[in-house]
């Protein structure tokens, strides 16, 4: 079967919306599956709803990429976005042509075309998802090098190419997974500015510059792992295609600006989720301790039940209820943003764990659930008392819950982390940070009222002794022996 291109894809009789030719408006450092399924695919709704007519340069931000497989298909790759919305299974496909070619500058004819786009009067915005690891400044970077290995260092050649060049300022939008990626990647380049000796203008100009920090939210599997579903997609598409992405249905990109950058960029006039705030703070919140927090919150638990999958979860009514009231009674009143908005993110968060595209597995969650459970978790949870003046029942819940899974008939701690046996007989492993596995381990054989007491005046775990909130001590042992003598789902039920 022919490879995908434009001409192979006009043979295979696609109705869909293509852009074969526009103006190459986007530099973006990052070719992966997120970037594909994510930005390049609100550009190409923007397109398609409101004839922005724009394209993306792709560059790989290191060595190994896909640049070769990206340019043999002229830029096309198919999207299927997967899951529920409103309660009902969608499975939607659409070939992305939103992306013009992928440059790969450790090459020195695609260094140097990369550096042709910089000083183009087309280009409007650099986008950039180079990982967790990417932003950051290496002071072995060198103004002269082609490239210089650290992405802020190719941005910052970049950004001095255009000035040299006489070019108007562009807008960067950071997508990597780190509290204030857009100003982390600003300050970076100013490092690099002052190590390199630029001049005092050129640092100006970055000044005019619009770095945005963003806050991004799409689950990206990113490929077909079905060998046999894969085939008969290719069979269904008349085309073979190297670059097949796979994302969740539900996405949203919070965008950090001023607010002339609303109206600048296509997503609001095209009816995209994807808004322009003063301060993406509240949005990050909304995210971790709704959608983060209620993983952590119910999870272990539900592990504990017998629960494999969070799919599963979202079928049986104790658990899924005990998940939304946790969320819609205890946590959203305690958060900063329009009620509406967090009530309909909320709701989303059941679609979205109940995606029947999507195994995702409870132990893969349980990863670290100490730190999580105090990042997540905790915030809502004091607040809660600090607004209401009384214990939040299924947050309390969750903390007892998170106590069952690190010490149920606890058999040996290894080098792969505690291992612990489910009620229903198989044994799992509890990975966390080494300290917190020998607290569980030393304290294995305790009662009940003497674990709980050790772990809430555990002050390497809470940054505080949790035994000073009053009540709570009796209620985490109640709930503990709750889910050890009746099981967890019983425990979670006990609550609504």
């Amino acid at each position: 079967m022919e490879k995908l291109n434009y001409e192979v894809l006009k043979k295979s009789g696609y109705q869909g919306y293509i852009l074969e030719k526009a103006p190459e408006k986007i530099l973006q450092f990052g070719e992966g599956n997120f970037l594909r399924a994510f930005v390049d695919y609100w550009f190409d709704m923007s397109n398609e709803k409101v004839g922005w007519n724009g394209k993306a340069v792709l560059v790989q931000p290191i060595a190994p990429g896909l640049a070769k497989l990206i340019n043999e298909q002229e830029g096309l790759y198919t999207l299927y976005l997967r899951g529920r919305e409103n309660g009902e299974k969608v499975d939607r496909k659409r070939v992305i042509s939103s992306v013009s070619r992928c440059l790969n500058p450790y090459e020195k004819a695609d260094y140097d075309a990369m550096m042709e786009v910089a000083v183009s009067d087309d280009l409007e915005y650099i986008v950039s998802n180079t990982t967790e690891a990417g932003i950051v400044y290496d002071p072995a970077c060198q103004k002269d090098d082609c490239p210089p290995a650290s992405f802020p260092a190719k941005l910052t050649q970049v950004l001095y190419k255009r000035w040299q060049a006489g070019k108007k300022p562009l807008v960067i939008l950071s997508c990597e997974l780190i509290d204030n990626n857009g100003k982390e990647l600003e300050k970076c380049v100013g490092q690099y500015i002052q190590q390199w000796d630029l001049e005092k203008e050129f640092a100006d100009w970055c000044g005019q510059c619009t770095f945005c920090s963003t806050l991004v939210d799409r689950i990206v599997p990113g490929r077909v792992k079905d060998p046999e579903e894969a085939k008969r997609l290719e069979e269904e598409n008349g085309y073979h295609d190297e670059l097949i992405d796979v994302g969740e249905v539900f996405g949203v990109w919070n965008i950090e600006g001023p607010e002339w950058l609303a109206d600048q960029l296509p997503f609001r006039k095209a009816g995209l989720n994807c808004i322009v705030v003063p301060d993406v703070t509240p949005y990050k919140k909304r995210k971790v301790r709704i959608l983060n927090g209620a993983h952590t919150g119910f999870v272990l638990g539900a592990y504990l039940a017998g629960f494999d999958i969070v799919r599963d979860c979202m079928h049986n009514e104790n658990v899924k209820g005990f998940m939304n009231k946790m969320l819609h009674e205890e946590v959203i009143p305690t958060l900063p943003l329009d009620k509406q908005d967090l009530e309909n993110f909320a709701s989303a968060v059941e679609d979205r764990f109940n995606n029947p595209f999507v195994d995702h597995e409870l132990m893969s969650i349980s990863l670290n659930s100490t730190s999580k459970w105090k990042a997540r978790n905790m915030p809502s949870f004091l607040e809660y008392i600090q607004e209401k003046g009384e214990l939040p029942v299924c947050l309390t819940m969750s903390l007892a819950a998170y106590i069952a899974f690190y010490s149920n008939d606890v058999q040996e701690l290894t080098d792969k982390g505690l291992v612990c046996r489910r009620p229903k007989g198989n044994t799992y492993t509890v990975s966390d940070d080494r300290w917190a596995l020998e607290f569980y381990w030393d304290h294995k054989d305790d009662s009940v009222e003497d674990l709980v007491h050790a772990v809430l005046t555990n002050q390497q775990m809470w940054d505080q002794d949790l035994t000073q909130i009053a009540g709570l001590e009796q209620a985490v042992v109640d709930d503990l022996k709750l889910i050890r003598t009746q099981g967890a789902e019983a425990a979670y039920a006990s609550c609504l």
